[in-house]
């Protein structure tokens, strides 16, 4: 299927590789275009390059951190200018293992500052907008750990739950103007992030990179990790007008791993 969102214009955040790079891409071969967000401006326009010769769309960039609100106002303020944002996907995070006593407050500060407050900046500026021409779509890359707990990642876990209750309250605030938010909440995604995700985890555990990673393959029914391009799958559906009776949920992608 391609053109299911063909002259929509998308604000993706965290774009610049991993699951935002797979949504872009599978966004564009839809037919959107794109206003495209991360802090490596370098890599951003080398991604934009790319994505405009394969797929023939408009890609703007806007270098940025989520956790800068002045920051997001220009970026959302430029994207505005080019076209009405359609569809915001709010994929930038950043993640920190270990244990809950060996957390800093200011570690803490630091997740939520991107992982929450990115989401509410970029939300927020979007919003209206969206209202005022009663339509939009927001997507929201929130995680399995924001259903439930886990061990040494409670500052990622706590913001991800932010993420998943934020995503509930707008979806019923929202639903009158004719906007729909949704939340996609993947288990480990097999990206060059996972790497440094299971290496944290090791340490906070007291275990090798390897028995780590054969830990958590095992504890999925489905013995892999997940691919980026199935959660930009479910992350096309939510922003295409073929979800449009569907706001305030928190979809799992993640191998049966809730079931058990």
């Amino acid at each position: 299927m391609a053109d299911r969102l063909k002259h929509k214009h998308a604000l993706i955040t965290g774009a610049s590789r991993g699951i935002g790079l797979a949504i872009a891409e599978a966004y564009a071969a839809e037919g959107a275009a794109l206003t495209l967000n991360a802090r490596d401006g370098q890599r951003l326009d080398e991604v934009a390059q790319t994505l405009r010769a394969r797929f023939a769309v408009h890609v703007a960039t806007h270098a940025a951190d989520v956790a800068d609100r002045t920051a997001m106002e220009g970026m959302v303020r430029d994207a505005e200018a080019r076209a009405p944002i359609d569809i915001l996907v709010n994929n930038a995070g950043i993640h920190k293992a270990a244990p809950f006593l060996a957390y800093t407050p200011d570690d803490f500060r630091a997740v939520f500052e991107v992982n929450f407050f990115g989401v509410l900046h970029a939300t927020q500026l979007v919003l209206p907008g969206m209202i005022a021409r009663r339509a939009g779509r927001i997507v929201n890359l929130a995680s399995t750990a924001g259903k439930w707990g886990s061990r040494n990642q409670s500052a990622y876990n706590v913001s991800k739950h932010a993420v998943v209750g934020l995503t509930r309250c707008l979806g019923l605030e929202m639903a009158p103007h004719n906007i729909g938010v949704n939340a996609i909440c993947p288990w480990i995604v097999d990206t060059d992030l996972a790497a440094s995700f299971i290496a944290e985890h090791a340490t906070a555990a007291g275990l090798t990179p390897k028995q780590t990673a054969a830990n958590f393959i095992n504890a999925v029914p489905i013995k892999r990790y997940i691919r980026p391009e199935e959660v930009a799958s479910l992350a096309v559906y939510l922003g295409s007008d073929e979800a449009s009776y569907i706001t305030g949920q928190s979809w799992n992608v993640d191998g049966g791993y809730t079931m058990i």
